[in-house]
């Protein structure tokens, strides 16, 4: 049994719907005595604690302040360590257009330094959690675990780097890797620089949202929940050595998300500001989750109902997401 579980990136936004998971959603059996969550996060922009406020007294988890690349405390979290699920990552693509070494270091070399500590201490399971960005753009069809990478943007490229350092580490040496790749994920606690968040939270203040092009791009969705129970899914059914998509078949244009969000906030659509599109902008993402399917994990949760209660918790939740709104950084709203 997997007792002793490190979690990278604990405090964003799928790592600590994860941690919340694992804690409060998993079987008992899996909850009992020496079961242990330790969460290291370096905690920048994007790692919050207070994602994690309801749970930070819960014996069994742990939060550490640090970061993937620092090798001496990589290695010995990871000798305490049953299995790694690394979510540590710069993920705005946004931002890797302005900046991509910040994403090269945390995703790839951070990356490299987990999967050696996981190799040097015979951890029982290595999950990497990546995304469908790294296949690129498709016009017709999904993608297949099979698919070629063609990245189009800083961030998808270094998750594709690091996908393929996690599948070496496993040919070369064995290591128990599985890797993820899922479609865009929405739910509470994403950061507001990310579409849906954004959007809600704009909507809420009475500004305008800011939509790239004509709003034709597609995006499959799927709700953190689901995420999560995939994950922890493939931690304890997954065949080591295997990647995995996780997609719901949830497809929607751009333009058809705004127009659902401000359905939702009863809002007209004159609050739509259409803007300069964004260089190297995926037109489509798509993914074939039927590997997944197969293996006895489906997707629980109606987009529309998943959607609605999103927004539902923005309204809830001002100041968590007001907090990060208002903290004057790297901005690309």
């Amino acid at each position: 049994m997997l007792k002793k579980i490190l979690i990278t990136g604990g405090a964003g936004f799928i790592g600590s719907n994860f941690i919340r998971y694992l804690l409060r959603e998993t079987p008992h059996a899996v909850r009992s005595t020496g079961f242990k969550v330790i969460n290291l996060d370096k905690l920048t922009y994007s790692g919050n604690k207070d994602n994690l406020k309801d749970i930070e007294n819960d014996p069994k988890y742990t939060f550490v302040k640090g970061d993937i690349c620092d090798k001496r405390l990589v290695w010995k979290l990871a000798r305490e360590s049953d299995a790694i699920i690394n979510f540590a990552a710069e993920s705005h693509v946004d931002r890797s257009i302005k900046y991509p070494e910040e994403f090269i270091k945390t995703n790839v070399l951070g990356t490299q330094v987990l999967l050696d500590a996981a190799k040097r201490s015979g951890v029982k399971r290595f999950i990497q959690i990546s995304t469908d960005e790294v296949y690129g753009s498709i016009r017709k069809g999904t993608f297949s675990e099979t698919s070629m990478l063609l990245p189009n943007s800083p961030y998808a490229a270094s998750k594709a780097a690091a996908d393929l350092l996690a599948r070496s580490y496993f040919t070369t040496y064995k290591l128990p890797v599985i890797i993820v790749r899922s479609s865009n994920n929405f739910g509470p606690y994403q950061h507001p620089e990310k579409i849906i968040p954004l959007f809600v939270t704009n909507i809420l203040e009475e500004k305008r949202v800011p939509l790239y092009a004509d709003g034709m791009n597609v995006r499959e969705w799927l709700y953190v929940r689901d995420n999560c129970s995939a994950i922890y899914f493939m931690l304890h059914f997954g065949r080591v050595g295997e990647i995995y998509n996780v997609g719901s078949g949830d497809e929607m244009k751009n333009i058809v998300l705004t127009k659902k969000i401000l359905k939702l906030l009863k809002k007209k659509e004159e609050l739509i500001k259409f803007v300069k599109d964004r260089p190297g902008h995926d037109k489509r993402y798509a993914v074939n989750p039927k590997k997944l399917y197969k293996l006895g994990w489906l997707p629980r949760y109606e987009f529309a109902d998943a959607l609605e209660q999103t927004v539902l918790w923005y309204k809830e939740n001002t100041e968590w997401w007001k907090r990060l709104k208002a903290k004057k950084e790297k901005k690309f709203w």
